[in-house]
Order: structure tokens, then C-alpha cells, then sequence
């Protein structure tokens, strides 16, 4: 009569065969395969040229690296009543303890007898980061910062010596930092140089550090139209998008990357820096990251699957594609004061082109150009160029790129003296240019456009470029600009 009987234990292993490739024989954990006395494994004819494959495992939690001999211990399942799983997105855990001494790791072990979580604020969202710092961990949620005390004693060594304390407290008590800032839906905008983090929250348009005087907005360092534009077009739900950041280790700054819609590789996005040590936003950059990360004092970046080291090759060469540097500045001397601005000079390298100067606009007024006089225009000063044409043409060429001769060549063709300056002349040390004027009339304007020289305006704005011609792969300086001008006929405050 049958019975049945209840197991008591129960293991299993899954093996891995392979074949020598000398003796055509089955071979495991180098021995030569399981004898067939013991229920051993036939060997088909079409495997034999085929390592083929399982893992060795063993399925108890506890089951030790290249055992020779196995013993009752934890089973290898447990069945729970209650079989759902419980996700707690605001709430930690912690795990057993790995002994440096005796070499036992129980870190893959979570007790449920024992208290191992710690939960904070829900109404802060969930857990998105979390950073140790000597005897803090930093936890970042989508709208809080906050941190602990840990015993990092008690998780890494538990020798039994004096460096244990008596308590079981593995995780504190958790206190915010000031301000109600969170890192989002971003984690990937975290990085960490000494003790200074940088993070983004893009429910408040935000790009944060975290220091020893707390949570300091930085995205508010002159940038506050600039990032609330471009975190708005960036945080859409119907689009994935990131913030990719980094520490930049090279240069000891700050990367962000706004990038606007991931899974349609947009191309719109913006990479910038930020520079503790001038507390302001420095540049862009025309790279579109997917990773930044430092490794033996050099900066890396991770590209569709490449790795990419900075800083091996020309500064403004990304991902194998060079392009050209470029500063937009404003003049505006006597802020006050309508003026006239004659010239452009510059100390620094040869090889800056000018590619745009403009001036600051009168406001908006009718447009006398339709009957019923609908419509509004801008007036303003300019001598723009043409950087959309082919090739482009910028309003004051560089030093190299306006030569040309008496005879009609113009560069790059061979040039013979005297050699005239149709952009910028070297003139005591410096490249001066003057401004000749590329606007369209005004109303009431009785000399205009390109009939007169000099830029009127109380200020204006201008886009200096690398050329691209002048030793291409060498590195251009800019030192200081400047500008003659004249004050204008007219009223003075």
C-alpha cells in the first residue's frame, strides 16, 4: 500500500557539461563527467562538438563557492500564504552583515524576523538616489532631500571588537535639509566632487548643489529664463527625456545635458558647465552625452555604446565631429547713453570672425508698409552677416580669411604684396575692424543703412567665431574686445 512521505530537505544544483575536446568525454568541475553508476548523462553524437551548456548553482541562499561537500541549511523555497509582491517606493532595507574577518558575506540575506526597513515622508514621492558619505546616507526623493546616520561599523566589519557598538541601529533617524528640493524623476543629473553633489529637479525648472551650507540653487546664477524655457520643453510626459550630468574633472566643473526627447533622438538639446570657482555657468558644448564619468584623473563619456576620453584631441572635437568655437557678449559702456559704436577690436590669437553685431531695439512701432497699418516692426542697428549661406559669410572676416591682393585674389589663393584686409587689420598688437553699418532704413532716418559707418544703440550684441581656416587644429585665444564709439546728438539723462 502506498504512503506518503514528507521531505524533510531539499537541494538542487544545475550543472554545466562540457566536452574535452581530446577525448570527445563529458567533463565536470574537472573531473571526467558523473559515472553512470550514479545516474550520469549520456553524450549525443551531435553534442560532442559543442561546449554546451548549463551553470553550476546551487539554489540555497547560503550555498558556498566550490563546496566539496553539501549539508542541510536554509531551504532551498519557501512558500509564502500570501504570495504578492509589495513595493514600498518610499521605504529602505537593509541586509545582513559581510565579517572582513572570518570572510563570511551574509549580504544577500534580508531576515524577515527582524526590523531592516526604514521609511520616509511618502508625500515627498519615492526613493529616486541614494549616496554614502562617511557616516551619511543621502537620500534623494522626487521632491526632498534628506539624510541619515549609519553605522557603516556595524554593515562592514562586525569583527566583535571595540569597533561594534552595542546597539543594532543600522539606519537613523532621517532629517530633511532646508528648502523643498528633490532630484525628480532624474537620478542620472547626480554627480560628486569632495564633498559638493549636483543634481536637477525638473518640477521646479532647478539645477542644485548640495554642500556644507545646504541646498544652494545654482541654475539661478544668471540662468533662470534659460533653464525654466528649456525644462519646460523638456519635462513632457508624452517624451522621454533625461538630464544627463557629470562631473567634469579635467577642467573641475559641472555638466548638465538637457536632453529633450530620448526615444525619438531628437537632436535638441543643451549641454552646458557650471564653475565653482567663478559661481557661474561658463560655456556649452556641442556633444549630447549619454554617460560622464572620471577614471584615473581622465574624463569619460559613454556615446551609442562608445567610450569616448575627453581631452585627447582639439577642445571643440566631440564623438569624431569638430566644430567651432563661439562667444555671444553685449557691449554697453554709459548704459545711458545713446551711442554709436565705430569699431571692433580684439586682443588675442589670429583667427576670430565676427559673425554678427547688433543693437538694441527701439520697441516695437506701426508698420507704415500696410495700408490699414496692421502689423508692428523692430527697429535696430546691425551688420550681420550670413551664417546660413554657402559657405557662410560672417559680417567681419578674420585676419587670415579677409586678405587679399591688388590683382584680384582673394583668399585662399596665392596672395602677392601688398596684401589688404577686407575684416580685421593688425594694429599695435591687436585685430581691429571698423563697423560698417547693414541695416535698413528707419522711418524718418535721413542717413542710414551702409551709406555710414558705426552701430547706433545703446548697446549691442556681439557673436564672435573661430573661422575654421586659420591653423584649424590649433587653439584660439581671447583675450579682451573693445570698441570705439561716439555719444549721440540727443537727450542725456
Amino acid at each position: 500500500m502506498g504512503a506518503v512521505v514528507e521531505v524533510k530537505y531539499f537541494n538542487t544544483f544545475i550543472l554545466k557539461k562540457t566536452i574535452s575536446s581530446a577525448t570527445s568525454n563529458a567533463m565536470w568541475n574537472g573531473s571526467f563527467g558523473i559515472p553512470q553508476t550514479i545516474g550520469g548523462y549520456s553524450r549525443p553524437g551531435s553534442d560532442l562538438g559543442d561546449p554546451g551548456n548549463w551553470a553550476i548553482e546551487e539554489s540555497r541562499i547560503r550555498g558556498g563557492y566550490n563546496n566539496t561537500t553539501v549539508d542541510f541549511g536554509v531551504k532551498a523555497y519557501l512558500v509564502e500564504d500570501e504570495p504578492n509582491a509589495s513595493n514600498r517606493i518610499n521605504s529602505l532595507i537593509y541586509s545582513g552583515i559581510f565579517n572582513s574577518r572570518t570572510g563570511i558575506n551574509r549580504t544577500n540575506v534580508f531576515s524577515i524576523g527582524e526590523n531592516i526597513t526604514k521609511s520616509v515622508d511618502p508625500a515627498n514621492g519615492s526613493i529616486q538616489k541614494l549616496y554614502a558619505e562617511d557616516n551619511r546616507l543621502i537620500i534623494f526623493q522626487e521632491s526632498k532631500v534628506s539624510r541619515a546616520l549609519i553605522d557603516k561599523d556595524a554593515i562592514y566589519t562586525a569583527e566583535g571588537s571595540s569597533l561594534v557598538t552595542a546597539s543594532n541601529l543600522i539606519i537613523g533617524d532621517v532629517q530633511a535639509y532646508a528648502g523643498d528640493y528633490g532630484i525628480s524623476t532624474n537620478p542620472e543629473s547626480f554627480a560628486v566632487y569632495g564633498y559638493q553633489k549636483y543634481f536637477s529637479d525638473a518640477n521646479k525648472n532647478a539645477i542644485l548643489r548640495l554642500s556644507m551650507d545646504g541646498i544652494t540653487e545654482i541654475s539661478a546664477a544668471g540662468m533662470i529664463d534659460f533653464f525654466r524655457d528649456n525644462i519646460n520643453q523638456f519635462s513632457v510626459p508624452s517624451f522621454p527625456a533625461r538630464l544627463i550630468g557629470g562631473y567634469d574633472i579635467y577642467n573641475k566643473q559641472y555638466v548638465v545635458s538637457i536632453q529633450k526627447n530620448v526615444l525619438l533622438q531628437d537632436l535638441s538639446y543643451e549641454t552646458l558647465s557650471w564653475d565653482e570657482r567663478v559661481k557661474g555657468w561658463i560655456g556649452f558644448f556641442n556633444y549630447q552625452p549619454d554617460q560622464i564619468f572620471n577614471l584615473r584623473n581622465q574624463t569619460y563619456s559613454l556615446k551609442n555604446a562608445g567610450l569616448w576620453q575627453h581631452y585627447t584631441t582639439r577642445p571643440t572635437s566631440f564623438y569624431n565631429t569638430t566644430y567651432q568655437s563661439s562667444i555671444t557678449f553685449v557691449l554697453n559702456p554709459e548704459p545711458e547713453q545713446s551711442k554709436s559704436f565705430e569699431t571692433i577690436s580684439y586682443e588675442g590669437t589670429n583667427g576670430w570672425q565676427v559673425n554678427s553685431i547688433t543693437s538694441d531695439s527701439v520697441g516695437a512701432g506701426p508698420s507704415y508698409e500696410n495700408p490699414d497699418g496692421t502689423g508692428w516692426v523692430f527697429t535696430q542697428d546691425d551688420a550681420a552677416g550670413n551664417m546660413e549661406a554657402t559657405p557662410p559669410v560672417p559680417s567681419i572676416r578674420s585676419y587670415t580669411a579677409g586678405a587679399f591682393d591688388n590683382y584680384g585674389n582673394e583668399y585662399p589663393a596665392t596672395l602677392f604684396p601688398p596684401i589688404n584686409y577686407a575684416g580685421f587689420n593688425r594694429k599695435e598688437n591687436t585685430y581691429v575692424a571698423n563697423l560698417i553699418n547693414n541695416s535698413s532704413a528707419a522711418e524718418a532716418e535721413v542717413v542710414f543703412g551702409d551709406f555710414i559707418s558705426g552701430i547706433k544703440g545703446n548697446y549691442v550684441t556681439v557673436v564672435m567665431q573661430t573661422d575654421g581656416v586659420t591653423d584649424s587644429a590649433g587653439v584660439k585665444e581671447l583675450f579682451s574686445v573693445s570698441s570705439k564709439y561716439t555719444r549721440n546728438n540727443g537727450y542725456e539723462q
